[in-house]
């Protein structure tokens, strides 16, 4: 039996991370890096791929980029060749990109995002992002993960996938109200519904699925929504963006090697209220 250290150790495994230059996805990516896989950060914005990889390298991990526009086949297709063509095998496969409205100072101008009149063309862009993304990218992955007989998808779902959003954090005085926009509580809760076929459908095999929720991550919010998100929270903050890195270790590793199908929720608390 392995010390327990060494179900950690991704040494010889290959990791794609979509969404792999965002706040959490260059936390994956490293996290991976740092664990021994190598890894290639993935993302629409090519430029900023490749200068992370280059970064990632820099510092003596194995790291290469991919440019990926999730929602179209023949991107997705060349993603996983890619890595399959410098590495022989797609191991770990984190799907991180998605559309996801955010409430902070990069973000000011952001919009109601009401129900009643919420634009159905937004609504068909965050489906085609959030789900059928994350649908091809299992899709191609997977094919090569079953030449090995052996893989770990994990899927970032949100706490907006479980419960529904309380829209009362985003009121601030004097201002319009906001809201979280219908689209992302559907597309994260899709998320699971895909997490829970996929694990299924791979019975009798070693290629697991799981879906990993993070709670908020603090990003340079304001301080009336930080305090307001974090009166809702058992443990009474908003996450450091490096908090949902030992989930994602573990997930990806022979850590959690009897686990599939499974939803690990890092929330601080959120959801058990």
């Amino acid at each position: 039996m392995n010390k327990i250290q060494d179900k950690f150790n991704l040494s010889g495994r290959t990791a794609i991370v979509t969404g792999g230059t965002g706040l959490l996805g260059k936390e994956f990516c490293r996290t991976l890096a740092e664990a021994g896989a190598h890894v290639f950060v993935a993302d629409i914005e090519a430029g900023k791929a490749e200068d992370y990889a280059r970064e990632l390298r820099n510092q003596k991990y194995m790291a290469d980029y991919c440019a990926v526009n999730v929602t179209d086949t023949q991107s997705v297709n060349k993603m996983v060749d890619k890595a399959v063509q410098l590495t022989g095998r797609v191991d770990i496969l984190v799907n991180s990109a998605a559309m996801d409205p955010k409430f902070d100072a990069s973000n000011a101008n952001q919009q109601n995002g009401g129900f009643e009149d919420f634009p159905v063309d937004m609504w068909r862009s965050a489906l085609d992002v959030n789900l059928t993304g994350m649908f091809l990218c299992c899709q191609a992955a997977a094919k090569q993960m079953a030449k090995n007989g052996i893989g770990s998808i994990i899927n970032i779902c949100s706490t907006y996938g479980l419960v529904g959003p309380d829209n009362r954090i985003y009121d601030k005085p004097g201002q319009p109200k906001r809201v979280k926009p219908v689209y992302y509580s559907v597309t994260k809760a899709g998320v699971l519904g895909l997490t829970h076929y996929l694990a299924t459908y791979y019975a009798g095999t070693q290629i697991r699925t799981n879906a990993l929720t993070p709670g908020g991550v603090y990003n340079d919010h304001d301080e009336t929504f930080t305090r307001n998100y974090s009166a809702r929270t058992v443990l009474g903050r908003m996450a450091r963006r490096d908090e949902m890195n030992g989930a994602l270790l573990f997930l990806a590793s022979e850590a959690s090697s009897y686990m599939t199908g499974s939803n690990l929720v890092v929330d601080g608390g959120w959801t058990a209220w």
